[in-house]
């Protein structure tokens, strides 16, 4: 579900996180058969991941 509209980001991120970013990278393009794998792709897929978790812990949240 990939949106046409976009909205570059400027980020300053320490060498560490990049290299993260890189070995992460590395891994979706060996374990992925769509062809190239971007960085944009990756932390886009990483987000959405994330939100499901969230929305999931705060439905959870909200019967208790």
């Amino acid at each position: 579900m990939r949106s046409s509209a976009r909205v570059q980001l400027n980020v300053r991120l320490s060498k560490e996180t990049v290299e993260k970013l890189d070995e992460i990278v590395d891994y979706y393009q060996e374990n992925t058969k769509v062809g190239r794998v971007y960085k944009s792709d990756v932390l886009t897929d990483i987000i959405g991941k994330s939100y499901e978790i969230m929305e999931k812990q705060k439905s959870m949240n909200k019967r208790f």
